[in-house]
């Protein structure tokens, strides 16, 4: 016979190499606090309710804060054996009040507690996330205020462009910060849901109270159907979505602050505390958080793609597939975080050279759409005023000489509307101030648009 929790049916005893495989504990010990929170909760609503004696009751939860307080003191020891947090948590109660700590599992099925730590290990985290992600972007709007009226190429293709500020391109990721905190945000009213009470997965006969258990666990809602209450695992899939946008964008600038401290672009430089040597060439300063932070997104994109994997043909409804559903959540939670960290760091941190980004814009054709502009507001169609500025583009090229460095006399030989105002519409800072529309790069809009950002912050 085994001596499984479980065991009562099975006559045989499976190998410790199958024991291993079987485990949940080499990872789900992280939810040991959430086990014993949830715990507490469910022996309370048990007393309440009559379905134990207040006697049973008081060992319980006696018990169960000795063994939170051996968790917090990294005392507390797990076993293979035992399988999973659950059965490991019985197994240290049962040591300590005997044969009693068997009435704490009344009314519950190992599949509504995992599903309810689950859901209490992310709502306890998310708020971290949505933190972090405030500081990240503090940062980024205060570099954008001191940086609102820089003058710098902005790019398509990797290709210059038209001038826009870098206080602009900053505030580009604000926006994309703030959507990423809007989908966090949301993700939590989707883990603010209790599934305890749906037991295997059919509910159950004890008179439970699941609102009281709700309440003192902090849970906005319960779950209305017991099945979809074990099998739910969307909010898990949520957050592990909203982790791969947020890397995503993460990443993109990661590209462009290597990119632009490479000796070619020396827009910008990292500080030391976020670059590393070479152990064979003495000039180099590598961007490798920046690098790292590229690279954890293909781990935190896997981990979207694993659980949607293993979720997709899982039927109704808890099935051990669903063990596979934490490890990933726990290591994406872990490496977002720390990835938001590091890049607040390198951002707080950096030296931005302003000469060398403006100089970028003077000595390209990034003004060749004002130019085209100037010949539209005089009457030519645009298409017409298009096809005249890229034979002047193509001339410059040619002969190495800029817009602005081409003569009056040249510039008529194109189009006799062009006048000696051009020159001014062709500067860079006045391009970009002309740049009035709402969300466009004009210092002026920049300034409004950090005073709005500073609020968007301020009111959370």
């Amino acid at each position: 016979m085994t001596d499984k929790l479980w065991g009562g049916r099975f006559t045989g005893k499976a190998a410790e190499w199958v024991d291993e495989f079987g485990a949940s504990i080499p990872f789900d010990y992280k939810l040991a606090a959430e086990d014993i929170e949830g715990s507490l909760a469910h022996s309370k609503m048990l007393g309440k309710q009559g379905i134990l004696s207040q006697d049973e009751v008081d060992q319980i939860q006696k018990g169960l804060l000795e063994i939170e307080q051996e968790l917090n003191d990294g005392e507390l020891k797990f076993s293979i054996a035992n399988e999973d947090i659950h059965l490991n948590i019985e197994s240290i109660l049962t040591k300590k009040i005997g044969a009693v700590a068997g009435k704490l599992h009344t009314a519950r099925s190992r599949n509504d507690q995992v599903a309810t730590d689950f859901h209490l290990w992310m709502k306890h985290r998310l708020p971290r996330v949505l933190n972090e992600l405030t500081e990240l972007q503090k940062t980024l709007v205060s570099l954008a205020d001191q940086n609102a009226d820089v003058i710098m190429p902005g790019y398509t293709h990797l290709q210059h462009a038209q001038p826009i500020t870098y206080g602009h391109y900053l505030l580009a990721y604000f926006e994309m910060f703030q959507r990423d905190y809007e989908r966090f945000e949301f993700n939590r009213k989707h883990t603010d849901i209790l599934p305890l009470g749906a037991a295997a997965l059919a509910g159950t006969t004890f008179p439970i109270d699941q609102q009281f258990v709700a309440e003192e666990l902090g849970f906005d809602k319960i779950y209305h159907n017991s099945l979809d209450a074990v099998s739910d695992r969307d909010f898990a899939l949520e957050f592990l979505s909203n982790a791969s946008i947020l890397m995503m964008h993460l990443s993109r600038m990661a590209e462009e602050l290597i990119l632009w401290g490479t000796y070619e672009f020396n827009y910008i430089e990292l500080d030391d505390t976020f670059s590393t040597g070479s152990s064979i060439m003495p000039q180099k300063k590598n961007a490798d958080f920046a690098e790292l932070v590229r690279g954890k997104t293909g781990r935190v994109y896997g981990g979207l793609m694993g659980l949607l994997t293993t979720m997709k043909a899982i039927p109704l409804a808890y099935n051990k597939d669903m063990q596979e559903d934490k490890e990933a959540a726990f290591d994406v939670m872990d490496t977002i975080l720390a990835s938001i960290n590091v890049f607040n760091g390198m951002l707080a941190t950096l030296t931005v050279h302003k000469e060398r980004m403006s100089t970028a814009t003077e000595n390209d054709f990034s003004n060749a759409t004002e130019l085209a502009d100037y010949l539209a507001s005089k009457g030519i169609p645009f298409r017409q005023a298009h096809a005249i500025v890229g034979e002047l583009v193509l001339k410059g090229i040619q002969t190495q000489t800029t817009l602005t460095q081409m003569p009056l006399a040249e510039l008529k030989q194109a189009s006799a509307q062009i006048e000696d105002d051009v020159y001014e519409v062709l500067k860079s800072k006045v391009a970009v101030e002309r740049r009035t529309s709402i969300g466009g790069t004009a210092i002026s809009n920049v300034k409004k648009e950090v005073e709005r950002d500073y609020k968007i912050i301020a009111n959370r």
